[in-house]
């Protein structure tokens, strides 16, 4: 049962390992696949688990699936976070790729591409994905010494 488990994990994070667009990922974008691959997991029943009708993360965390609050964006979608602002000059979007929902209150883990590092934020506006957003997830990889 837990080798099936981990098979499965493998499997959809080798998926999205390959849909996305990069060549080469930085490891805290691998990390956050996985992350993201047992978070979805989690958030339905499983065939012959303790309840047919509540998931495990409903079970033991008591977190339920709200698609308005945990389907808004992908894994690896390219977003502009809002930032707090006030009345200077400084940016108030930056530029991130969608990694998973955070826990309960309607909001994201993003990659940022400008630091490398994971931020977590409420509010943020989907984009399409322009060419240097994948150049700079490269440069990252690169930076991070990541192979493939």
């Amino acid at each position: 049962e837990v080798e099936r488990f981990n098979r499965t994990i493998k499997e959809r994070v080798r998926a999205n390992y390959n849909i996305l667009p990069f060549t080469h990922y930085p490891p805290v974008l691998v990390a956050e696949m996985v992350f993201a691959a047992v978070f979805w997991r989690n958030m339905f029943p499983l065939k012959g688990g303790i309840s047919q009708t509540q998931s495990p993360a409903e079970l033991i965390v008591n977190r339920s699936l709200d698609v308005h609050a945990h389907c808004k964006v992908g894994l690896g979608d390219y977003v502009q976070t809002h930032e707090e602002h006030d009345n200077t000059m400084d940016s108030r979007t930056i530029g991130a790729i969608a990694l998973r929902p955070a826990a309960g209150d309607n909001s994201y883990y993003f990659l940022n591409l400008a630091t490398g590092r994971r931020i977590h934020r409420r509010s943020f506006t989907p984009m399409p994905m322009p060419q240097g957003v994948i150049d700079q997830v490269h440069r990252l990889a690169r930076r991070a010494k990541a192979s493939r």
